[in-house]
């Protein structure tokens, strides 16, 4: 089993894996003259859209030899960082107001020379670690090692194109208008402006367009898994794609934003046919609320074996009761592509000029998922 190994004199911020086939390459930081150092760090901001490694799993016997060798070398530099980190701040005379900001800049000089040089496990490491933090109750180690995580993902997101950045800015912006008011300026062109603190931020310019297809691109990729490990995360990125296609020319039924999409998925379809079949209502509301939240439908698969999985393939059924058509269990119900599917039926009714109480009720449906999934995400 994979444990956390701590030197005696430090902090428990510094945290090394290491794996029992590797007994020889356990990491440990040289000690820091004084005997203790409390890092309490600020706590950190929302995570950009860069997917993190996915989960190794808890045991360790199941994990790819590569992974191992990936997770060792990214460890090795994570408790690098930590040392330097460490050393610095062992002459810094911090009040105790200041600590978190102090930790901050701290981590910035660190990693602002190191980025271009990390290892492809680094991130996978720092995952690894915060989830044995969290296990442990560790809450300093763990707030040292999120806000170690998050200046390495500001770094790589200044690197990422303009479009990029801007997934990232709105995904960090909680309200609705705040994030009109942004695609707004990035649409212009950008520019240096005053935030509602004073300071000055630059915000880049960028394609509405790039942006809806850069979010629908990290959906496809998160929505395509068995399970989804952040679903904060995921209605964050639908709320970007529907906002920032809203606003172009179009709106929602923008030809722009026909991303190939010729056969509607038999998840979405199934679920779709069963609340156009009732009153819009608190009841319909707490279906699609489900679902969202990864309940009912929308529940994650859970991996049977082939015994199972042939036996259930009797009893699929389809829409509207009849058998299915893949022949296989659908996946479950995604909250961007169920979005994108309520907007393709309703460009198909508005297209054939028959709008009236089917076009209401998607229009519902459409708004009301939006509602659930701004609470979910923020």
């Amino acid at each position: 089993m994979a444990i956390l190994r701590l030197s005696p004199a430090l902090s428990p911020a510094c945290a090394v894996v290491s794996f029992p086939c590797r007994p020889y390459s356990q990491l440990l930081p040289r000690p820091p003259s004084r005997s203790t150092l409390i890092c309490l760090a600020a706590t950190p901001k929302v995570p950009l859209p860069i997917a993190s490694p996915a989960s190794l799993g808890d045991d360790p016997s199941k994990w790819d030899p590569a992974e191992c060798d990936a997770l060792l070398r990214g460890g090795e530099q994570v408790a690098s960082v930590l040392q330097e980190m460490l050393t610095l701040m062992e002459d810094m005379d911090m009040d105790g107001a200041f600590e978190p900001v102090a930790v901050e800049l701290v981590a910035q000089g660190v990693i602002g020379k190191r980025v271009d040089e990390m290892e492809s496990g680094f991130l996978m490491a720092l995952d690894y670690m915060i989830q044995l933090a969290q296990k442990d109750a560790d809450d300093e180690r763990k707030s040292l090692l999120e806000v170690i995580k998050q200046t390495v993902l500001d770094h790589l997101t200044k690197k990422c194109p303009p479009h990029v950045q801007v997934v990232g800015l709105l995904c960090q912006t909680e309200k609705k208008e705040s994030r009109h008011e942004l695609l707004c300026r990035v649409a212009a062109g950008g520019g240096v402006f005053k935030n509602d603190k004073g300071l000055k931020c630059q915000i880049p310019g960028a394609n509405l367009n790039d942006i809806a297809n850069q979010a629908d691109d990290l959906l496809e990729s998160m929505e395509s898994r068995d399970t989804i490990p952040d679903r904060k995360l995921l209605a964050r990125l639908v709320i970007v794609r529907e906002e920032a296609r809203n606003m172009m020319g179009g709106g929602l039924l923008d030809e722009r934003n026909d991303r190939g999409l010729t056969t509607l998925p038999e998840a979405e379809v199934n679920f779709l046919s069963k609340l156009v079949a009732l009153k819009p209502g608190k009841a319909l509301e707490r279906m699609i609320r489900d679902v969202m939240n990864g309940k009912a439908e929308g529940a994650d698969n859970i991996k049977q074996s082939s015994a199972d999985s042939h036996s259930e393939q009797e009893h699929l059924t389809g829409l509207s009761g009849r058998g299915s058509v893949s022949g296989r269990k659908p996946r479950p119900v995604r909250p961007g592509m169920f979005l994108e599917t309520v907007s393709k039926v309703l460009g198909g009714v508005y297209a054939s000029n028959t709008s009236g109480i089917t076009a209401q009720h998607l229009e519902w449906v459409h708004q009301t998922t939006l509602k659930i999934l701004q609470e979910l995400a923020f």
